[in-house]
């Protein structure tokens, strides 16, 4: 199951997408009473709704065109992302030629976030150095701490995509990476959120980011070193997970500054990041 947040006549909506049309859940609540309203309280409430959803015959109901929505980000976080640094060794390569022995853990603002085809700032005059990550997140379904790894698909509500935009001048700068991570409008998530049943195995999925059209990060999710499992049960380990929270699994080789010289994002470039099962994200950064 495909779901989204758009922006239906100046306001937000939340829905499913089957095939090529959206239908909101606030239509959908005709045939499923009691039906929240809004993503993160149907991720919430997932254990009881998603099989009320799954038998609801959505042709009965009239769709918006899939082609014609303007989207959101898909939920709110209502806490800092999780994002998971240098977990493919060809990443830590183009940086230091360190792989990391133990996961590195940084975290996203929420007032980062941005849906589909809205407008990454440029950030002239904070930054010289902006740059792409295109990588898999993990969307949390159930509270829980202390997870094993063979408990951890059990945590799991879904995927969708991230691009961890980054001021690389300001992570250098400031050693922690907080700042460059966090600037309003770097942290792109969408265009969906796709349930873990209709993704598949996400263990080995086929990721790749282009800028303007040309390809600069191409892997397998089978290439982590800290496979998803390891990533929930290490962050759980004295921190609680809740449901609706985002943990972004970390980004291929091949970003701006991993050529030489390097090639930071500039006024007017399109980002496109394809994850297999998920769909592609698309941002434009704008002056």
């Amino acid at each position: 199951m495909k779901l989204a947040t758009i922006i239906l006549e100046g306001k937000e909506a939340a829905g499913i997408i089957d095939g090529e049309f959206f239908y909101a859940l606030e239509d959908v609540r005709e045939y499923a009473e009691g039906l929240p309203d809004d993503l993160n309280k149907l991720i919430e409430h997932s254990a009881k709704w998603l099989s009320v959803l799954g038998e609801i015959d959505l042709s009965a109901l009239e769709g918006t065109a899939v082609e014609t929505l303007e989207f959101a980000p898909p939920i709110k976080p209502n806490k800092n992302i999780f994002c998971i640094g240098k977990n493919y060794a060809a990443h830590a390569r183009e940086f230091d030629g360190t792989p990391p022995e133990n996961m590195i853990v940084f975290t996203k603002a929420p007032t980062a976030v941005i849906g589909h085809e809205q407008p990454i700032p440029l950030h002239e005059g904070v930054t010289n150095e902006l740059d792409y990550e295109g990588e898999l997140a993990v969307i949390i379904g159930k509270k829980g701490k202390g997870i094993s790894r063979e408990e951890a698909d059990e945590y799991i509500f879904g995927y969708t995509i991230l691009n961890d935009i980054t001021a690389r001048d300001l992570q250098a700068r400031h050693q922690q990476f907080f700042l460059g991570k966090s600037l309003d409008g770097t942290c792109p998530i969408g265009p969906w959120i796709v349930t873990k049943d209709e993704a598949g195995n996400a263990g080995d999925l086929e990721i790749e980011t282009k800028v303007n059209g040309e390809v600069r990060q191409h892997a397998r999710t089978s290439l982590f070193l800290f496979p998803i499992d390891e990533i929930i049960a290490t962050l759980s380990k004295g921190m609680t997970l809740e449901p609706g929270d985002i943990i972004a699994t970390g980004t291929p080789a091949g970003v701006g500054k991993g050529f030489k010289p390097p090639r930071y994002l500039k006024n007017g470039d399109v980002i496109e990041i394809y994850v297999e099962s998920i769909g592609t994200l698309v941002n434009k950064v704008q002056q």
